[in-house]
């Protein structure tokens, strides 16, 4: 049951606010509450025609996309579905370094500069404009709105980009206080700093967590260790996001906060591409973004079968992302999610391309391979492995209490029968894994995978 300031929250503070920024997030979120439940048919139709329109907008406003269809011989008639996206090119980081200028629409309102984490490599600058926020804000209110909570209902967010913390003035205080959201840093995770965290939990009760999985994952190993209970606090709901989940991050969440946890998928410059329904689909933001499928050759891939994530987000008339690479894996679903809404679903997401590693005779294996070597091990608190070339994997461990000549041992042993037996495995005892400067833990780097 929604509870009074809630409600004053979600039906007048937030919108306000939003209005004042000049964001059309509500009319958005309103007609996407509506659209969630179209059939898959109607859902293509309309993305069909919005395509159609923003491939006219960006032919006639946005230089880079003029010059671009002009060389190709293309006119925007010939854009009319996602099937004729194809006929575009890639967009890439490196092109967007190349043609910032040119990729801004001549009508944009103000915009503001953004950049990505660089936890794949260097961070990435771009700009967004008032449209494609409202946008983004409203497919997130939508999805949390899922579970039966909303905006104003006390919410925790474990995050770690230094653009969130760096906006930490006296007006953004004042509106998380006055939201009821509270932000735990995910940066410096000493044990005293998880056990504030556990402590602003316990007296905060939140109804929502949102943050990075690993994140609330060592805050619920913290306290399990102890014996400190979080199942209590009533809880509905752990949003993750912005990192991998893995399955044993989601027991380990789920069991300790007593809550189901809802996944998300996106980026700060791909936008808010999917969330997790309580049937536990993994939904598209269809009306929003295309996504595409495709192999390392670029070719289109039918659903069931893994390929990079590629988007193109109809909310960036401003400054433009079409057929934008992620570096991400995931395959589409072909099925209808029992909750009943028509917007389609991703069937999995494997990670980023720099998750997966190779074994010295070329075969391409997903880090969880490895991964599950490590979890399984007795001992072992954390870890983080980096694959530096085909022939050569580090491993950097936080043991318990040593890490002994027999656990090294059978680290090496397990990573040489998936890797080769040929393949240098070098075990690091450290007292520290440190986060990406975006404050993301990342367990596998491989500076080998495609």
């Amino acid at each position: 049951m929604t509870g009074i300031y809630t409600k004053l929250v979600s039906s007048c503070l937030f919108p306000l606010h939003e209005r004042l920024k000049k964001h059309d997030t509500v009319r958005i979120r309103r007609n996407l509450e509506a659209s969630q439940w179209w059939t898959p048919a109607q859902l293509q139709q309309a993305q069909s025609q919005r395509l159609a329109k923003f491939i006219q907008t960006l032919y006639q406003h946005v230089p880079y996309y003029r010059e671009v269809m002009n060389e190709r011989g293309l006119t925007p008639a010939d854009i009319q579905s996602c099937t004729d996206l194809v006929k575009l090119p890639f967009l890439t980081k490196a092109l967007i370094r190349e043609h910032f200028d040119a990729l801004k629409s001549d009508i944009a309102g103000p915009l503001q500069r953004f950049n990505t984490g660089g936890s794949s490599g260097q961070p990435l600058i771009f700009l967004l404009g008032n449209e494609r926020v409202s946008y983004d804000v409203a497919e997130k209110w939508r999805a949390t709105r899922w579970w039966d909570v909303d905006i104003g209902d006390p919410e925790i967010v474990a995050w770690g980009s230094p653009i969130e913390l760096g906006a930490q003035d006296k007006v953004r205080l004042f509106r998380d206080k006055l939201f009821r959201s509270q932000l735990i840093p995910a940066f410096d995770m000493t044990e005293d700093k998880l056990l504030g965290f556990i402590n602003k939990i316990r007296q905060v009760r939140p109804k929502m967590l949102f943050g990075y999985p690993s994140v609330f994952d060592l805050i619920a190993k913290t306290a399990e260790k102890q014996g400190i209970r979080l199942d209590n606090l009533g809880i509905k709901v752990a949003f993750v996001t912005s990192e991998r989940l893995y399955p044993y991050q989601r027991d380990n969440i789920s069991r300790v906060f007593a809550c189901p946890v809802a996944n998300g998928y996106g980026g700060r410059d791909a936008g808010f591409i999917a969330h997790e329904c309580p049937s536990g689909g993994m939904h598209l933001s269809y009306e929003d973004i295309v996504v595409e499928i495709v192999d390392p050759q670029g070719n289109p891939l039918p659903a069931g079968q893994s390929g990079e994530i590629v988007v193109t987000h109809l909310g960036t008339s401003e400054f433009p992302f079409v057929r934008y690479r992620t570096g991400d894996i995931a395959s589409l679903s072909d099925q209808r999610c029992a909750c009943g809404r028509g917007l389609p679903m991703l069937e999995s997401i494997e990670g980023r391309s720099t998750d997966f590693v190779v074994a010295a005779d070329g075969t391409l294996m997903h880090g969880l391979a490895l991964i599950y070597i490590l979890r399984d091990m007795a001992g072992i608190e954390a870890f983080k492995i980096t694959q530096e070339t085909l022939h050569m994997t580090r491993v950097q461990v936080i043991a318990k209490d040593n890490l002994t000549d027999d656990m090294v041992l059978q680290i090496q042993q397990g990573f040489k029968a998936r890797l080769g037996d040929d393949v240098q495995i070098e075990v690091e005892p450290v007292n520290e894994i440190a986060p990406e400067k975006s404050g993301k833990y990342r367990y596998v780097v491989s500076k080998v995978a495609p």
